[in-house]
C-alpha cells in the first residue's frame, strides 16, 4: 500500500513539472501554435487550390486528345478474319463490338443524328450470302446531315452492287469503288456533302501480304468527325 502511494505522488509530481515546464516556456508556445496554425490554415489552402482546379475529361474513343467541342469523337476497326468482330464507337459509346454480340459477317453500319450526335440505328448485313434488298433498304434511310460510319468483316464484297457502292461513293468514299473479296475496309463519311471524307482506310487480300492467311490486316481509323450544323 505504501509503495502504491509513493508511485502516485512521484507520478503527480512529474505531471507538476510538465505543466509548469509549459508554461514557462513560451518559445515552445509559440512553436506549437506556429505548426498547429500551419496545419489548419495550409490544408484549408490546399482545400481551395483543388477545388478551383476543374476536372479534365478523358478523350473518348481511346483517342490521344480531346475533340474540339463542335466535333464528335470516333473509332473504327474492322474485324480480323472471321474470329475478330469489328469494333465502332462514337462520342465515348461503343455502338457495336464483337463483346457486344451485335455484330456480324459484311459491312457493319451505323447512323448518327449529325447535329445531336444521337445513334439513330445501326445493323450490319451479310455481303457474302445475304440479300442486296436489305442493306439497300437501310442505305436509302439515311437522310442529309446524318454520319455514316462502316466496317467490314470478313467478306464485304461478293454482294455489293453498283448501286451500293455508288450511295457509299456519295457519302464520301474514294476506296469504295476498289473494295473486293475479303479486303479489310473502314470509313466514316456524312450525307449531303459532295466533299471526299478523309476518314477511310482499305487493306486489299493479298495472299502475299495477309496478316491472316486468307485475309488481309485489320484496319483502323479514329478522329474527330465535325459536326454538322
Amino acid at each position: 500500500m505504501r509503495a502504491r502511494g509513493i508511485v502516485y505522488a512521484v507520478t503527480f509530481l512529474i505531471v507538476i513539472l510538465v505543466i509548469w515546464g509549459i508554461f514557462t516556456n513560451p518559445p515552445y508556445i509559440h512553436q506549437r501554435a506556429r505548426v498547429l496554425q500551419q496545419h489548419i490554415f495550409g490544408a484549408q489552402r490546399a482545400t481551395v487550390v483543388t477545388a478551383a482546379v476543374p476536372e479534365t475529361s478523358h478523350p473518348k474513343c481511346s483517342l490521344s486528345k480531346n475533340c474540339p467541342i463542335d466535333h464528335f469523337a470516333f473509332q473504327i476497326r474492322s474485324g480480323a478474319a472471321t474470329v475478330v468482330g469489328p469494333k465502332i464507337c462514337f462520342d465515348g459509346n461503343i455502338v457495336m463490338s464483337g463483346v457486344m454480340n451485335n455484330v456480324g459477317p459484311g459491312l457493319n453500319l451505323v447512323l448518327v443524328n449529325g447535329e445531336n450526335g444521337k445513334i439513330e440505328k445501326f445493323d450490319y448485313f451479310n455481303m457474302y450470302s445475304g440479300e442486296t434488298k436489305a442493306i439497300l433498304d437501310f442505305l436509302k434511310t439515311i437522310k442529309p446531315g446524318m454520319i455514316v460510319l462502316v466496317a467490314s468483316f470478313d467478306d464485304a464484297a461478293t454482294k455489293m452492287t453498283d448501286e451500293i457502292r455508288n450511295i457509299f461513293a456519295g457519302l464520301g468514299s474514294s476506296s469504295i469503288k476498289d473494295v473486293k473479296f475479303r479486303d479489310s475496309w473502314v470509313f466514316a463519311g456524312g450525307a449531303g456533302t459532295e466533299q471526299k471524307s478523309p476518314f477511310e482506310k482499305l487493306a486489299a487480300n493479298n495472299q502475299k501480304t495477309n496478316i491472316y492467311g486468307n485475309w488481309p490486316e485489320v484496319v483502323e481509323i479514329a478522329g474527330c468527325f465535325p459536326r454538322k450544323i
